[in-house]
Parts: structure tokens; sequence; C-alpha cells
């Protein structure tokens, strides 16, 4: 008899047990769905607020772009780079400007002007053959020039 009586209570604990696992179960989904339906609703919100915002925003979005600098050819030509081919034969003017130096530079300055330029712009290293030529020609003529 005292078997049978502690089997009910153990079965009695079970089923209590399994009641509050179907209970819990239950809490975690209906939580779940109210989390997902004020998602929802703070999303439907946000959407209302920016359909109302819209033309303020595009007109200060349009104002925006206006005010944004161009880049065209006439901005671009007050540029640091210089604009232009090569000449056909080298001048002290433009062998100074492919080194980026002033033209009565001394030679250390050519000198360290060329290496910085020849290391970005070696042909080994990616670089074009003919623009290597000219930077080697500038330099020359600079050097001679001396």
């Amino acid at each position: 008899m005292l078997f049978v009586v502690v089997k009910e209570i153990t079965l009695s604990q079970d089923c209590v047990e399994k009641d509050r696992r179907r209970k819990r179960k239950h809490f975690v989904t209906a939580s779940s769905l109210i989390l997902a339906g004020l998602g929802v609703a703070a999303v439907g919100f946000a959407g209302k607020h920016l359909v109302r915002r819209m033309p303020q925003m595009t007109t200060k979005f349009n104002e925006a772009l206006k005010n944004l600098p161009k880049f065209d050819a006439e901005s671009m030509a007050n540029s640091k780079y210089y604009k232009g081919g090569f000449e056909p034969k080298m001048s002290k003017r433009e062998a100074a400007l492919i080194l980026g130096v002033n033209p009565s530079a001394n030679k250390l300055k050519i000198k360290d002007a060329h290496k910085k330029i020849m290391l970005l712009n070696h042909p080994d290293r990616g670089g074009s053959p003919y623009l290597a030529a000219k930077i080697n020609e500038a330099k020359d003529f600079l050097d001679s020039a001396k």
C-alpha cells in the first residue's frame, strides 16, 4: 500500500511538472507574439512619420545637392596636378613639373623627388614604362642643367 501511495505522489508531481512546462511554453509563445506585434507597430509609426516628412526631406536633399562642389573641367583645371601631355622636347619647366620640384631646386631635392616618384611608378611594380622613361629624362635634364 505504501508503494502505491509513493507512486501516486510521484505521478502527481510529474503531472504538475508537465503542466508547468506547458504553461511556460504558452507563455513564451504569447510573449513572442506580443513582441512581434510591438515591432510591427513601431515600423508602422516610423513609416507614417517618414511619409509625412518626405516633402520636406526632398527639398533639403535637393538643396544639399546644389551646395556640393562641382566636379567639372574648370574646377579640375585648378588642381595641383599638371594637365596636358608631354612636350616633344623636354624643357626645364616640364622637367620640374614632372618631378614636382622648383625649376631652380638643388640636386638633393631633385634626387629625392625622383626616388619618391620612381618608387610609385616603376615598371617592375606595375608602373608605366613610358612614364618611368619620362621621369628619368626629367631627372637627367635637371641634373645636366645644374
